[in-house]
């Protein structure tokens, strides 16, 4: 059983706030009620009406992508590129949740679950993301401190992190890095590796939240399980 104004705004019909004023205002039903309580819960057997046409309620699905490289976290991509969306044999409007460069592999979460989505990437989540970098030069110790304290980056002050050196490789002049972030602004990574002066030569996202890539090759997929998505809303 879900509510009515979810139910219509996870349909793409309206927002969940228009939902309710459309409830409101007679101008839903449910198998021919029309309802103007909020809160009013439905199942999946229930036919629903909104302005006169029937609802169309498409069932959640959810999806763990293995990024590969020069692939675009979005839906489409007006340059022709292929997105993560191509990846996945599924006819449901899916979308990413969040994002990974263009040059970035890893874990990338693709849902139709709007309720979902906003669960993870509301700010005050927290909700953990890990990369493995290799980056250029020796990754020293104080700034793999400064990094994980947090720093400026664009006028805001990075959260706490994780940064810590796994391995240098001498005859290539290149460091191994893991990183525990909370946060997902744009190239974030690659940018607090540039602001100590560290050029990323690659990135890949190993794990987000309790969820990991094994399994799975790149370009590879699956479903999640109603156990996992559990556990993802239960982050809330």
């Amino acid at each position: 059983m879900e509510r009515l104004q979810k139910v219509i705004s996870n349909s793409g019909v309206s927002s969940r706030r228009k939902a309710e004023e459309l409830i409101l205002n007679g101008k839903v039903s449910v198998n021919g009620e029309v309802i103007r309580e909020l809160g009013t819960k439905v199942n999946g057997n229930d036919i629903v009406t909104v302005n006169g046409e029937v609802l169309r309620r498409e069932r959640k699905e959810y999806y763990l992508l293995y990024k590969p490289r020069e692939v675009i976290s979005s839906v489409s991509d007006d340059k022709g590129r292929k997105t993560v969306v191509d990846l996945i044999d599924t006819k449901a409007r899916i979308y990413p949740i969040g994002r990974l460069d263009y040059d970035t592999t890893g874990i990338i979460l693709l849902t139709n679950d709007g309720e979902l989505s906003n669960i993870l990437m509301h700010p005050s989540r927290d909700v953990t993301k890990e990369y493995y970098a290799k980056v250029k030069g020796f990754f020293i110790k104080e700034d793999a401190l400064k990094l994980s304290g947090g720093i400026m980056l664009n006028g805001v002050k990075t959260k706490p992190a994780k940064f810590k050196l796994d391995k240098y490789d001498k005859k290539s002049d290149t460091s191994y890095v893991k990183v525990i972030i909370t946060e997902g602004r744009n190239h974030q990574v690659r940018n607090m590796f540039m602001a100590l002066g560290y050029d990323t030569v690659k990135l890949k996202r190993e794990k987000y939240a309790f969820l990991d890539l094994k399994g799975l090759r790149s370009g590879e997929y699956r479903e999640l399980t109603t156990h996992e998505v559990k556990q993802l809303y239960s982050l809330k």
